[in-house]
């Protein structure tokens, strides 16, 4: 009897604290928080983009590449086809999405990309497309060779390594080198569910070169999206648990160190930057829990967050757009060029606005 007793005793205290995780879960995403709709005039949806449009870059002349067709656990989905890339003229006034060609030994069936970005040769002006994938639910990151005059990415290599092991970003310093962020910190695919439940500051950043791989960073409740800046001094890493945007300066030996954090109020995943102005641009959930419980009837709304003079003492954050959902689910980026505001999401549609 006394060890029945005992056991008891231990399920009430498991269920107890599961239930106090789960609470607690809620209040990180902002469960409670009620969305006031905040919308641009001149906004309209990209055509032929229906299932995600989960990070975007665009380059210097104002092509934007976008990639699409996100899987990703715990998250909804709404189709099993391969992901793919697409290009965006932003001069264009169509604004037409183009399915960017694949070309080399590269597996298109099992493509899932997640975090881009792009690195341009100062020498020969060579573009670089860095792209995270998630094969069979692995974590690599892909280099491809951006060539503009026929749309197309060539497939130059697949990096893979035990510190890449739950990869969410990428940004490269160079051809063959760069920094991404791990959302986990198990690899396990049940202990990455529990993960958040979990609630500890575990995740990292890692640096990746031929010749070096190693964690540069550290204690992040969920590292997310990261960037760098126009002059190349800079990180900005985005928590998306702890809703700040953490900025780090490059160190001669690639380390990383803590300059500041800033507050954003939101849960902001990637972290574009404007090149002209150095200003981030973030794409945001104003509540994660209905990301991961997804209902039709109630989807998860969508939030654009600016941050000006980040590098100042007093940086300026301002909410740029607000969505409860009705016109836009998920929010996952947001890209600005001249006066067009790209906005991207997880699973579901891109929108784009004319700010002029």
């Amino acid at each position: 009897m006394g060890k029945l007793l005992i056991v008891f005793a231990l399920i009430a205290v498991f269920v107890a604290f599961i239930g106090q995780r789960i609470i607690t879960l809620r209040r990180v995403c902002l469960a409670s928080r009620e969305v006031i709709q905040n919308h641009l005039p001149n906004c309209r949806h990209l055509k032929g983009l229906e299932y995600g449009s989960e990070d975007i870059t665009v380059l210097p002349h104002g092509l934007a590449i976008i990639s699409t067709g996100l899987k990703y656990p715990g998250m909804m989905w709404f189709s099993d086809s391969p992901g793919k890339m697409y290009t965006v003229d932003l001069h264009d006034p169509r604004l037409k999405p183009v399915e960017l060609k694949i070309a080399g030994a590269f597996d298109m069936h099992s493509f899932n990309p997640h975090g881009i970005s792009v690195y341009i040769d100062d020498k020969d002006h060579s573009v670089y497309l860095f792209v995270v994938n998630h094969p069979q639910d692995n974590s690599q990151v892909e280099v491809f060779r951006f060539v503009e005059e026929d749309n197309s990415i060539v497939h130059l290599n697949t990096i893979q390594h035990e510190l890449l092991y739950s990869v969410n970003d990428v940004v490269p310093v160079g051809a063959d080198r760069f920094y991404a962020t791990n959302d986990h910190y198990f690899s396990n695919a049940i202990m990455k569910n529990l993960e958040p439940l979990i609630g500890r500051p575990w995740t990292n950043v890692a640096y990746y070169s031929p010749d070096e791989v190693k964690v540069v960073a550290e204690g992040f409740f969920m590292a997310n999206g990261i960037n760098i800046s126009p002059d190349k001094r800079h990180i900005y890493v985005s928590d998306i648990f702890d809703y700040k945007i953490y900025v780090m300066a490059i160190q001669e030996n690639k380390n990383l160190t803590l300059l500041k954090s800033v507050d954003t109020g939101s849960l902001c995943d990637n972290v574009e930057v404007d090149l002209d102005t150095g200003d981030l641009w973030l794409g945001c959930l104003p509540d994660c829990w209905k990301m991961l419980h997804y209902d039709p009837e109630d989807p998860p709304g969508c939030e654009v967050i600016q941050i000006q003079n980040v590098l100042s003492e007093k940086p300026i954050v301002k909410q740029v757009y607000s969505d409860n959902g009705t016109i836009i689910q998920g929010c996952s980026v947001s890209a600005f060029y001249r006066h067009k505001l790209l906005i991207g999401t997880v699973f579901q549609k891109a929108l784009v606005c004319d700010m002029k």
